[in-house]
């Protein structure tokens, strides 16, 4: 939607009026935006998680592992 308005001095009240009305519902708009947001946090996917747990080790000693297997055979 849009309004064209000429540059006169009854046209830059409607200006003033058009602006201060869209400055209210961008206000309002991001006051409601603020309480709806959704952080990744406080998904329920994230609740669903488990933490790393005391094994996790044991995987980057079979990645050291597999990486050093493939020098191992692409040097020989």
């Amino acid at each position: 939607m849009g309004i064209l308005v000429s540059k006169d001095e009854d046209n830059s009240i409607l200006q003033e009026r058009i602006n201060v009305d869209l400055r209210e519902r961008v206000q309002r708009q991001s006051g409601e935006d603020d309480n709806e947001k959704d952080f990744a946090e406080d998904s329920e996917y994230v609740k669903q998680l488990q933490k790393t747990g005391r094994f996790s080790w044991v995987w980057f000693v079979l990645i050291i592992l597999a990486i050093a297997s493939l020098i191992f055979i692409f040097a020989l």
